[in-house]
């Protein structure tokens, strides 16, 4: 099959340069509504690759994703959430980039060009079969993402990934592809805007399927998050005495106490 690189083709826009902010602004928040539209086509791709997360997860494995530029940081993003949000460990969901932690904030040249580092990385968490490797790269030729997916097949470790073109080196290397189509960029070639946000999505909606299925939230409550800050305090009081029907104090006293939303709720139902 042919692949067709559209994050790269031109774009339906010219002159940028002499539009209004308000032009930019409209045409850009017009390309973004099609983000959406173009996931939902890919939902039977991102429920193949969900399940098999949930299925690893449960199984005592961990949730990886690779990437570079972009891409990379998005992954990381997503599993840096995971923890405080659902309460889980750090080395659950793992997020690596091309040219290691000091890339999250700049760029490094030809890091995502390597052919070995990405396994590499991933070697240095005992990676195995019983992990789930996601590669991000929204072109879907990312050389230290496609590389390190090659690699994990070889050793029976689940891969997937998720891109932006249809029929990507990345996609053919990968177990479960998921490829969300958003056309041409507003500024053409940069996949930090429409494609970003696509991967962002899938992202949020893989993550956040897995935890729920990990019994890490309760109706619709994140009552192992961490109570990290006042905001999240009073969040956790809320929901206290919301599933209990009880006072402020009662509440503010359970989770001082318990310093979880989910074992104060077990621990008061029981008498405790």
């Amino acid at each position: 099959m042919t692949f067709i690189k559209t994050t790269e083709q031109d774009s339906n826009y010219n002159h940028l340069e002499k539009m209004t902010i308000n032009e930019l602004l409209t045409h850009m928040n017009n390309e973004d509504k099609s983000v959406p539209l173009a996931v939902e086509k890919a939902l039977p791709q991102i429920q193949a690759l969900a399940e098999q997360v949930v299925m690893k997860l449960q199984n005592k494995g961990r949730l990886f994703y690779i990437g570079a530029g972009t891409s990379g940081r998005l992954g990381i993003l997503d599993a840096s959430e995971c923890p405080p949000t659902f309460g889980v460990s750090h080395d659950l969901v793992v997020g690596l980039i091309a040219g290691g932690d000091s890339a999250i904030r700049k760029a490094v040249e030809f890091a995502e060009d390597s052919l070995t580092q990405g396994w590499q990385d991933l070697k240095d968490f005992n990676i195995c079969k019983n992990d789930v490797v996601i590669g991000i790269a929204a072109s879907g030729t990312t050389p230290y993402v496609i590389a390190a997916l090659e690699q994990c097949n070889k050793e029976a470790i689940v891969t997937g990934c998720i891109t932006c073109n249809k029929n990507s080196p990345l996609s053919h290397v990968s177990k479960y592809p998921i490829e969300v189509v958003v056309g041409p960029e507003f500024v053409t070639g940069s996949s930090r805007m429409k494609a970003g946000t696509a991967q962002k999505l899938v992202l949020n909606m893989i993550s956040t399927s897995a935890m729920i299925k990990l019994n890490k939230v309760k109706g619709n409550k994140m009552v192992d998050m961490q109570l990290s800050n006042n905001k999240l305090v009073d969040r956790g009081t809320r929901m206290l005495m919301k599933e209990l029907n009880i006072n402020t104090e009662l509440a503010q006293q359970l989770l001082k106490q318990h310093g979880n939303v989910r074992t104060a709720i077990q621990n008061y139902k029981h008498g405790n």
